[in-house]
């Protein structure tokens, strides 16, 4: 399918007015469309023809919708998927961008929204078809991510043709995955390198500051502007604007990034005077952003905005091999710096890190293997080496992900004689617990309620009740 021609659409719809109103915008669009009334017809037109795109109602006949979702996504050279349904919740959106959704749209569906869904559906499109037109070639490495399994090779190859385009890339994976290094990449690939990279993390940033961060203030704006500044928009100018964690900026500033975006001009904090740039916008969080667009926190004609080119990077416990690979670099680099013979790793401990699941990722990994040069010396890295939670009693195998191993609480609760009907209140047994985890994780809260299977926030926020009643 090149850029702008027509695509061949299947409809998954079985009630007449809305298949008909659905095909009628598919169809001023200039796309040839199909359509089939009941699950089993569109798996076996999806099976007949090489559809572009699917857009399916997952309402029609209980849970069977997101069975043909997973069936069309794991197609060999498959289409492209749109889901709707009268079901709106936070929960069915995520389960079908998990399932591989590219979007989910709730009905009645706008047609200027389904307007930009579908070319931005058809775009990803043209470049997944582009990718699996180049010849395969592992790398083990690319553009400052190492590793060669199966999922990275994916990962190079799309950086490799979004770079390509002038399109706004949105960045997806959880903390620690590499998301900077990405928007690095399609930056050096691009007919812009040479010219600023330019990054911006919005949760680093006050809120009553980001405004002036990314758009620049004039002398006076604010107390302490006591001259002209760029902001982020101006420094980039050329070149690549990368705005991390997205989802972390303020609702009132996320609408004059679109009008930034729509228009290429903005105002300084303070100023009158518009001004222009030419930046490429690469964005990226380690939230769901649908989730963040249905609880009102970010905004859905910004999210469509943004959501041109979606790139989701693979957690580290889904890279197999990798692991090593990594680690393996960062033990070299750590030992030439520390002046420190290490070589390499004991097949012991290559099956710990391999069946760790890394809930910081690669960012953790770095952080172990350093903690192993520094603490330690030898050849080679044998198991006693390795610290908690990875090694030693705290260690958990992979597949226990998210909870505390059964030592966390056993090492902290004494154990009574079963004669003495002496029971501790939960709420003690519990805060022991959390502030054993945060210990052994020395003090980082995020690891220690990855460890416990809750969110951060329960942390903070029993901190904070223990605070209140006295008890800290």
């Amino acid at each position: 399918m090149a850029q702008d021609s027509p695509a061949l659409i299947l409809l998954v719809e079985s009630d007449p007015v809305q298949l008909s109103g659905l095909r009628e915008v598919l169809q001023r669009m200039g796309h040839a469309v199909a359509s089939a009334v009941t699950y089993d017809l569109a798996r076996a037109a999806a099976a007949r023809d090489a559809f572009d795109l699917v857009l399916l109602n997952v309402d029609l006949d209980g849970n069977e919708g997101e069975g043909l979702l997973r069936h069309l996504t794991t197609q060999p050279d498959g289409p492209e998927v749109v889901v709707y349904s009268a079901r709106g919740s936070v929960n069915h959106a995520v389960s079908a961008m998990r399932a591989g959704a590219f979007d989910f749209l709730m009905l009645p569906v706008a047609p200027e929204k389904l307007q930009v869904t579908v070319v931005n559906a058809l775009k990803l499109r043209q470049l997944t078809q582009t990718v699996e037109t180049y010849q395969k070639a592992d790398r083990p490495g690319f553009q400052g991510f190492i590793g060669s399994s199966p999922v990275m090779q994916a990962v190079y190859k799309s950086l490799e043709q979004a770079a390509s385009s002038k399109a706004t890339v949105f960045v997806t994976g959880e903390s620690g995955t590499g998301k900077e290094v990405a928007a690095q990449a399609i930056h050096n690939l691009s007919q812009r390198q040479g010219r600023p990279f330019v990054a911006l993390n919005c949760a680093a940033i006050p809120k009553d500051l980001i405004e002036s961060e990314v758009f620049g203030h004039v002398k006076g704006a604010f107390t302490g502007a006591t001259a002209d500044r760029d902001g982020a928009a101006k420094q980039a100018d050329g070149g690549t604007l990368f705005l991390d964690e997205i989802c972390e900026m303020d609702l009132n500033l996320q609408s004059k990034l679109l009008r930034f975006l729509q228009t290429g001009t903005f105002q300084r904090v303070g100023g009158s005077k518009p001004e222009s740039v030419d930046v490429r916008i690469v964005c990226a969080t380690n939230r769901e952003p649908m989730e963040e667009v249905q609880a009102g926190r970010f905004r859905e004609d910004l999210y469509y905005r943004l959501h041109v080119l979606p790139i989701g990077l693979p957690p580290l416990r889904e890279r197999g091999a990798d692991v090593v690979e990594i680690a393996q670099h960062f033990l070299r680099d750590a030992s030439v710096e520390e002046g420190k013979p290490f070589q390499g790793f004991s097949p012991e401990v290559e099956g710990m890190l391999q069946h760790y699941d890394w809930p910081g990722n690669v960012r953790q990994l770095q952080n172990i293997i350093r903690n192993i040069v520094v603490m330690h010396s030898g050849t080679l890295v044998e198991a006693p080496m390795v610290p908690a939670p990875v090694g030693g009693r705290w260690a958990r195998p992979h597949g226990f992900v998210g909870q505390a191993a059964p030592q966390l609480v056993s090492s902290t609760v004494s154990r009574l004689p079963v004669g003495d009907h002496v029971i501790r209140p939960l709420a003690e047994i519990e805060r022991e617990a959390i502030e054993h985890a945060i210990r052994v994780c020395d003090g980082n809260i995020p690891k220690a309620a990855a460890l416990l299977d809750v969110s951060p926030s329960t942390i903070y926020r029993k901190q904070q009740a223990w605070k209140n009643n006295g008890a800290a």
